[in-house]
């Protein structure tokens, strides 16, 4: 099998040509690629498809073997795979996910992308939807308990959940301990993807993630808008924003007109390989 590994901000995934590579049981392919002793090293696994309603779907798979929804940063990654090796010569594309059809514009440099723009569409915030058990309308800046530690948090789904919570000097935080309590605890019935939050000022965002089913990781494109919708619900950013992750940089806005949030950052190749399946 033929792949290609490719990072957005540090968070790397392998990407398959599914157009000419078969891939018959991608949860088990993402747990032996992603190890990063025995197999490529990797968050996980990404599978770039035919669509019959858009111009190219995207299934995704995370270290742990679980389909995820959607990747902001590797969706990025797909622009630049398809439009560098000539599956297209569009420079905005449609990509189907289990979140919805994303449409990408890339930025194009001597033939090559650099970098790539996602609408993401309009943000959950309806906690059945998100999910997350709540009676209320909206889950914002709610009392969350883990550890008998009280925390504030505000959910938000960008097509996969996300719960955010506000905290000084997250370089320190053992996010290693408290990560899987908060993908875990029982209000998540889907688990979450948990971002820890220090506001820089309110044009500026600096998180770290705990992704559902891989961990901390560098960086996490769905993870970041979703930090910059929390952060104005609870208006202590504005509506654009730089959201500075381990990883780099992330420009996001979450625009008043459409209700869209629009995420732009780079995607770059690190290397083309062959595995035995």
């Amino acid at each position: 099998m033929k792949f290609t590994k490719m990072q957005g901000i540090g968070n790397d995934y392998v990407y398959v040509n599914c157009f000419e590579e078969k891939v018959a049981n991608p949860s088990e392919v993402a747990i032996k690629i992603s190890d990063r002793h025995f197999g490529v090293g990797s968050d996980g696994l990404v599978l770039i498809m035919p669509s019959a309603a858009e111009d190219f779907r995207m299934r995704m798979f995370n270290s742990d073997g679980s389909e995820a929804e959607m990747c902001g940063n590797a969706i990025r990654c797909v622009g630049k795979f398809v439009y560098d090796n000539g599956l297209t010569n569009k420079d905005t594309i449609s990509v189907e996910t289990l979140a919805g059809t994303k449409i990408l514009q890339m930025e194009v440099e001597n033939r090559q992308v650099k970098t790539v723009k996602v609408d993401m569409g309009e943000p959950i915030l309806i906690p059945d939807q998100i999910p997350v058990v709540h009676a209320k309308e909206k889950f914002v800046n709610e009392d969350v308990e883990v550890d008998g530690q009280i925390y504030k948090f505000t959910c938000v789904s960008m097509g996969n959940p996300h719960a955010v919570t506000y905290m000084e000097d997250i370089d320190k935080l053992k996010i290693e301990e408290v990560g899987p309590k908060f993908e875990h605890h029982k209000i998540f019935p889907k688990r979450t993807n948990t971002e820890f939050v220090e506001v820089m000022d309110r044009q500026t965002l600096k998180m770290r993630v705990w992704e559902r089913g891989a961990g901390e990781t560098l960086a996490c494109g769905t993870g970041a808008c979703a930090v910059l919708v929390a952060s104005v619900m609870n208006n202590i950013s504005d509506r654009k924003a730089t959201v500075k992750l381990i990883g780099g940089d992330l420009f996001i806005e979450w625009n008043e007109q459409d209700n869209h949030v629009y995420m732009t950052g780079p995607a770059t190749k690190v290397f083309d390989g062959e595995i035995e399946e």
